[in-house]
């Protein structure tokens, strides 16, 4: 199993002490949390990119550069790209130039994005959104391929044998779909050979085990080996410590600030109390032992080999979260990384070939000369 540390970069008042900080230091925060990540062996480290309050991640990119620029191991994950917001030419712009300054460590989760701001920001609409992100991953994802493009999509401008640059340093570059509930990216993902991220924060376990099974069902329904099928899931908290007692002391007080939060927005919680959080949901709050024993509870339903964490305190101390993040790597991870396989393909990063005309499809076909929709079986999650 692999382990990556994710922000959205929220930036709210603490939900403990009731402080901002500013914005400069919002990002700050974010940076030295990459470079801890990489520190303490994490595999990847991933930003989302929302468009909308309280969160500051806009630019991914511009982040992820940052960071690429500061680490040399870890992998740089999106969590995710709202392709449905963007258009596909100036992303794959801005992903392949990343790709070439991360030396090709590059892994993009994408999705639809969610919340009525960020569509009425780039007026995209409920009706429209998911084919929106359906049409511009299989652009971007034959740009990415080919080195010509003629496409006539319906959300931007045709493209008559257009060049796009630079050329990306990977070939392919690794794209996960990002959902929480949506059958639709599962079925996006499936259809074009590709791993599925599950969300798996905001419920209890039932619908996101709903969600991978039917991505597995259709995975084989389009066609590939099922033994190549891969899953990421994430969590919805992390504090590890050396008692069970003593983690749920600890966290008690980010979770209280997270319940009186919710009653604020006149929300009602999904887990009332601590602890049915720490039962019912995802989070991982409790003794070492204990979080292995639910890490392998959600695996029985889920099969994945990806876990994702929170990169940042979100209400612990910075002590405090910096001892979860060193007791969960010494104590937790190994066992996992033993018991749980990795995802079916090499996690480090291959060496490109820079010849301007040796890029074949990897899935053994030109993406260009397909059918619309039309996707090559892939004998493992092949990416972009």
């Amino acid at each position: 199993m692999k382990f990556i540390a994710i922000t959205l970069i929220v930036h709210a008042p603490h939900p403990v002490t009731g402080d901002r900080p500013s914005t400069r230091e919002r990002f700050r925060q974010v940076v030295r949390s990459a470079v801890l990540a990489e520190e303490l062996g994490f595999d990847g480290f991933g930003v989302g990119e929302r468009h909308e309050r309280p969160f500051i991640s806009s630019s991914p990119t511009v982040v992820l550069g940052h960071v690429a620029a500061l680490t040399r191991r870890i992998r740089l994950f999106t969590a995710v790209t709202t392709l449905s917001l963007l258009d596909p030419v100036r992303a794959y712009e801005d992903y392949a130039t990343l790709d070439h300054l991360a030396d090709g460590r590059l892994e993009l989760i994408i999705g639809k994005g969610n919340g009525s701001a960020q569509r009425e920001l780039f007026h995209v609409t409920p009706e429209d959104q998911w084919e929106r992100n359906a049409e511009s991953y299989r652009l971007f994802r034959e740009i990415w391929r080919n080195d010509r493009v003629t496409a006539a999509p319906r959300f931007r401008p045709a493209l008559e044998d257009a060049e796009v640059w630079p050329r990306p340093y990977q070939r392919p570059v690794r794209v996960w779909h990002g959902s929480a509930t949506s059958r639709e990216s599962a079925d996006l993902a499936a259809r074009h050979g590709d791993p599925l991220f599950s969300a798996n924060v905001t419920n209890p376990i039932e619908p996101y085990a709903e969600l991978i099974r039917h991505y597995r069902e259709r995975w084989e329904a389009y066609g590939h080996d099922p033994g190549n099928a891969a899953v990421g899931a994430g969590t919805a908290g992390l504090y590890a410590a050396p008692t069970s007692q003593g983690a749920l002391a600890g966290y008690r007080p980010v979770f209280e600030g997270y319940l009186a939060f919710q009653r604020r927005l006149g929300v009602e919680p999904v887990f009332p109390t601590l602890e049915d959080f720490v039962e019912r949901s995802s989070a991982l709050v409790g003794s070492p032992q204990q979080i292995i024993d639910k890490v392998h509870r959600y695996h029985e339903r889920f099969g994945h080999s990806v876990l994702h964490v929170s990169a940042e305190p979100g209400g612990l101390s910075e002590a405090r979260h910096r001892a979860s993040l060193e007791l969960f790597q010494s104590e937790v991870a190994p066992v996992l990384r033993r018991a749980i396989p990795d995802p079916p393909w090499p996690w480090a990063p291959v060496e490109p070939d820079d010849s301007p005309t040796a890029h074949p499809d990897p899935a053994g076909a030109d993406a260009a000369s397909l059918p619309a929709g039309a996707e090559p079986a892939a004998t493992a999650p092949q990416g972009v």
